[in-house]
């Protein structure tokens, strides 16, 4: 699957293998290179070379900023506007407080305490509304209309897909050999930036995301061979739980990753204990949930595998139930 990876859908594309080279030299000095390492504990635990890409570390502790600064540095608009759970309204609001732009977040009513008082400290606006995205999604798009700013889509989007393509960037500059890279799946956003870029110029690795089995929005996508919506339950990794991929992300996961995952609450949990305990990695449980295949056994995954920590901002409730001393 090497080459240029670019397909039209309508008036819309995926970005090449350019674009996110271009990403990455636009959010330089504002993003981090992440490290990506072994964790020998969890490669004794796992019996493979369990290798992490500490998204955690970004200044946000989120990988979220690298498509959320590429995004809004590029909007014309004195304002913006999104939709997030947490991790994606942080991101957009730390990228306009740096540009100057003014920000307002919708967030669910059951957002995590933690998220929106980070999303306050950078500046922005926030504004609760319901319970899913579709929810919070119209409730932005009106704002936006009503004030003449941007919205930022989280992962629909192929500026943010691009900014989120320079962590498989990353990872194909940081290590030699691998078998299979592991990414947490929400929209797609992240899933669709890592394997555009690894698939541009690595054909032999494998890319699976992996997903809450109460949101099997990929699962059902792939199966179906279009956009499905489901009815999420609650979960624990809540970053993960958006009813639907958008019409992009699906198509880059269609085209460019070799299967979808997913792993109960309880794995995600104990994915997130042993992220904590073993690895001593503060991964929120979206960030962990990579792990849960390998803690399972899953067959096929190869014996070098990344899994990217998407994210390190663990709420103090989650904390709590997964230390041990």
């Amino acid at each position: 699957m090497g080459g240029q990876v670019t397909h039209s859908m309508g008036q819309e594309e995926l970005p090449d293998i350019k674009e996110i080279e271009d990403a990455s030299r636009q959010i330089a000095g504002v993003v981090s290179r992440t490290p990506l390492v072994e964790s020998v504990p969890l490669s004794r635990l796992t019996g493979k070379q369990v290798f992490l890409k500490l998204e955690c570390f970004q200044p946000i502790k989120v990988f979220k900023i690298r498509g959320a600064y590429n995004k809004v540095s590029k909007v014309k608009e004195r304002g913006v506007v999104a939709a997030s759970s947490g991790n994606h309204g942080i991101a957009v609001a730390y990228s306009s407080r740096l540009l100057g732009k003014k920000c307002t977040i919708v967030v669910p009513e059951t957002v995590v305490q933690e998220k929106v008082e980070a999303i306050e400290d950078y500046g922005a606006i926030v504004v609760k509304a319901g319970r899913f995205s579709e929810e919070r999604e119209a409730r932005a798009r009106e704002i936006a209309r009503a004030g003449d700013s941007a919205f930022i889509h989280p992962f629909n989007d192929r500026d943010v897909i691009a900014g989120q393509g320079t962590c498989g960037l990353e990872i194909n500059q940081q290590l030699a050999d691998f078998d299979a890279v592991l990414v947490p799946v929400g929209g797609g956003g992240l899933i669709s930036g890592v394997s555009i870029a690894l698939k541009g110029t690595r054909a032999p690795v494998r890319v699976f995301g992996v997903e809450p089995a109460v949101a099997p929005k990929l699962t059902a996508a792939l199966s179906a061979k279009r956009v499905v919506r489901i009815e999420p339950a609650g979960s624990v990794a809540d970053g993960l739980i958006p009813s639907a991929l958008g019409n992009l992300t699906y198509l880059a996961c269609s085209k460019y990753i070799d299967g979808a995952l997913t792993v109960s609450e309880e794995e995600i949990m104990g994915a997130t204990r042993a992220m904590v305990n073993m690895a001593r990695v503060f991964a929120e449980p979206s960030g962990a949930t990579p792990l849960a295949p390998l803690l399972s056994k899953k067959e096929g995954l190869g014996d070098r595998v990344v899994l990217v920590v998407s994210g390190g901002n663990i709420s103090k409730d989650v904390l709590r139930k997964v230390l041990v001393w």
